[in-house]
Formats: C-alpha cells, structure tokens, sequence
C-alpha cells in the first residue's frame, strides 16, 4: 500500500515538469487580460487563411477565426468570431508599437488549435487605422481588436 501510494506521489509531481517540457504550461490569467478592453474571451484558434506577410513590408492587423469556448466579459455575437491580431509574425510581447498602441501578452506564434485568452475591443476597423488583412471578408460578423493575448487552458 505504501510502495502504491509513493509511486502515485511521484508520477503527481511529475507531471508539472512534463508539462513545462511540452511548452503547454499556463499561468493563471494576468490583470491585463482580466481588465483591458470591452471584451474577454477563452478561444480555440481554428482558422488562418494564407500566411502572413513578412513585417518588413508595413505593419498591419491580420484577421483570424476562433472558436469561443467561454465569455468572461461582454457580450459576444456567436460562437465563432473574427480577432484581427497586429504584426502577427512578432510575439506578442515584443508587438507594441507607436502605431499599435498597448498590445501584449505571452502568445508567441499563432497556430491553429491554440487556445488563448484575450482582451478584446470592437469594432476593428473604428480602433486600428492602418492595414487590415481580412481573408474572412465573406464571413458577417464583428471583427475584434486583439489588446491582450495569453496562452490558455480550455
């Protein structure tokens, strides 16, 4: 029993570290995301169309589609919304600019399936005024100033 209940004890407290070798680790969410923005949202990325152009050319928002999973505050239109994300090709934390205003977050890269939790603001279009790289044009539906972007568990 007691060889059974060590053994258990051990693969608990491994699990922590498997985790942070995996990259898959998350902090409990930051006061920026808790509070910035009109909007605040767990979501799974589940679609970018196209690749996203090199930031030497110009700085612009790119437009991608989530899967909410949980609102946390406002109210959000649909299970499926449109999150513009400025020059997505740099972390999130290194993204602010004097054209962006305050942006962060842990977010490194964006890939599908991630799940992230953001502070959002709306409509995109009415905050960010410079290129907006929207390939879901067809799609109806409010697009979403990403402010704060986090890593999150579903």
């Amino acid at each position: 029993m007691m060889k059974r209940l060590l053994t258990l004890l051990m693969v608990l407290a491994m699990i922590p570290l498997w985790l942070a070798a995996c990259g898959k680790t998350v902090s409990p969410p930051s006061k920026e995301v808790t509070t910035l923005g009109k909007y605040e949202v767990t979501a799974r990325l589940s679609q970018i169309i196209g690749e996203f152009p090199p930031n030497k050319l110009y700085d612009y928002v790119y437009v991608m589609k989530y899967d909410v999973i949980k609102v946390h505050r406002g109210q959000i239109e649909s299970r499926e919304i449109y999150v513009g994300h400025y020059n997505p090709l740099k972390s999130r934390a290194s993204a602010t600019d004097k054209f962006s205003g305050r942006i962060g977050g842990n977010v490194e890269r964006f890939q599908v399936g991630d799940v992230h939790r953001m502070a959002m603001d709306a409509p995109l279009d009415q905050i960010y005024m410079g290129g907006i790289i929207d390939k879901h044009f067809k799609e109806s539906g409010t697009r979403y100033w990403a402010i704060w972007s986090e890593r999150a568990r579903e």
